[in-house]
């Protein structure tokens, strides 16, 4: 990535041979948890999917986790007379990398530019994470029965907007247990989506349906579900619940049922009443990771106060057998849902049964409750793509065309990052990063632009961090047309770029 020197290994096994302090406290607390999970867990808790789960977040969060201390320790040398090789060695064994032989070279001169050495290792871990995730899918799942179940429920699309919070970033695959790759995810501060972004993708798909009959057909009876996942903390309501609707879940609801209307009205208004969608509404305790489904009724209307908690089935069904904790939640559907369409009973029913599993996950690896009840990210993640960031905490989204347009999303973020990282002297790294399709003619060259107007117009907004070395940037493009990796294409560290060609 940032350095010339490549090494064999790219993937995040380097934690199970290049990074010790990756590994002890991970393999055997997998193992003891799974025993825990399949004496004490759920009915239709899948253990052997926690654990598969659990590992992949240790080894990711474990990786960005070593970066503070092993600097430290780095830190603590660089006066002495063999400083370099000692760094290095240190940084090969601690975090599976070399550091930038030019920012260790000037240390004997001055300080240690441990703010430009900082956001490196985090830009570095980043490029390997991407690198494991695009080469050999580790969260993979079958995206051809979610496909054939959700058609079969009368719907051709899930489009999910979360908010932005990184505490909602594994909504998809963790969460409500679904392949990410047969589900549209865009997150944004709020969960207040770009109704004129949506409508856009509606239209394509549509089009699609119509020159090419996928995902169904035209004429087939299927339609668009519009979703928002808005979020609380159970824990500490008041101050841990979405900050862009000022911690009132109340008000967060509200919000995402009245974007959600919006949304159908302009697809009405633009396109007749024929071509209505199905909307659904769904909050999240970020706490525990229970998820609750505001149930519409048999026109569509969804009553805030009308809702089904997967809390409460857990605490229900946890001493049945399979078979009658999957029957308890199809009656609590038909018991509260008015007239509701037996495909988005069905749906609703996968949902809620599919996020006991994760109620157990957290029970069992996190203690009932993430210990990281707030905020807790590694970087912000600016511009459009990341569906490689599927774990709880790890980024805060920015998703944007222009600085401009999202600056409310951004500063957000960067506010997030004063009170996790500038406060304690270390910078904001953001990744800059614009998916495209490489069958577009000029698409890359175009992506490329954006970064590069993303970041100058970041430096712009936020000059006074990053004149101070309290802001970083990564300059990332993929075509997502294509199973190719992240391609580099520069960083503020000003490191050596090596660009992935493919």
């Amino acid at each position: 990535m940032l350095n010339t020197r490549r090494h064999q290994n790219r993937s995040l096994c380097w934690s199970q041979t290049a990074a010790p302090v990756a590994c002890p406290g991970v393999a055997d607390p997998v193992r003891a948890a799974t025993r825990r999970a399949d004496a004490d867990r759920h009915p239709l808790t899948d253990s052997q999917e926690n654990a598969r789960l659990f590992d992949y977040e240790q080894r990711v969060k474990s990786a960005f986790d070593s970066i503070v201390p092993t600097l430290k320790r780095i830190s603590a040398l660089q006066h002495e007379a063999d400083f370099e090789s000692r760094a290095q060695a240190m940084a090969r064994e601690q975090l599976g990398f070399e550091l930038p032989e030019a920012i260790l070279a000037d240390a004997w001169v001055t300080q240690l530019d441990m703010r430009r050495l900082f956001s490196w290792c985090v830009f570095e871990t980043y490029h390997r994470f991407c690198d494991e995730f695009f080469s050999s899918d580790p969260l993979s799942q079958p995206q051809t029965d979610f496909q054939r179940f959700l058609i079969e429920c009368g719907f051709h699309t899930l489009d999910i907007s979360p908010c932005a919070d990184g505490r909602l970033a594994h909504v998809i695959r963790y969460v409500l247990r679904l392949p990410y790759r047969a589900v549209r995810r865009k997150s944004y501060a709020g969960a207040l989506f770009d109704i004129e972004d949506s409508l856009s993708k509606w239209t394509e798909t549509e089009l699609q349906r119509f020159r090419e009959g996928k995902p169904s057909t035209a004429d087939a009876p299927t339609r668009y579900l519009k979703a928002v996942a808005y979020h609380f903390s159970s824990t500490d309501p008041d101050n841990e619940g979405c900050a862009a609707h000022a911690s009132d879940v109340r008000r967060a609801a509200q919000a995402g049922l009245q974007r959600l209307q919006a949304f159908q009205q302009a697809v009405q208004n633009s396109f007749c009443c024929g071509a209505s969608i199905d909307l659904l509404l769904i909050g999240l305790d970020t706490d525990s990771d229970a998820i609750c489904v505001h149930l519409p009724d048999g026109d569509g209307n969804i009553d805030l106060d009308n809702r089904v908690d997967a809390g409460d089935i857990y605490d229900a069904t946890r001493a049945l057998s399979p078979q009658r904790a999957e029957q308890h939640i199809a009656d609590q559907i038909r018991q509260r849902g008015i007239d509701l369409p037996e495909g988005m009973a069905r749906l609703i029913a996968r949902l809620l049964s599919n996020n006991l599993s994760q109620i157990d996950y957290v029970r069992h690896y996190h203690g009932a409750r993430y210990q990281d009840i707030g905020h807790a990210e590694r970087f912000i993640g600016a511009g459009i793509g990341f569906e490689e960031v599927q774990l709880r905490n790890l980024t805060y989204f920015a998703y944007l065309r222009t600085v401009e347009e999202a600056a409310a999303d951004l500063d957000v973020g960067v506010k997030i990052f004063s009170r996790l990282n500038v406060a304690h002297g270390l910078p904001v790294p953001v990744v800059v990063r614009y998916d495209y399709h490489g069958q577009v003619p000029g698409a890359r060259d175009r992506a490329i632009q954006h970064c590069r107007r993303v970041d100058s117009a970041l430096r712009s907004r936020y000059a006074d961090l990053a004149e101070r070395g309290l802001l970083h940037t990564l300059l990332v493009v993929r075509d997502c047309s294509a199973s190719h990796r992240i391609e580099m294409i520069g960083s503020s560290v000003n490191g050596p770029v090596t660009q992935e060609r493919h």
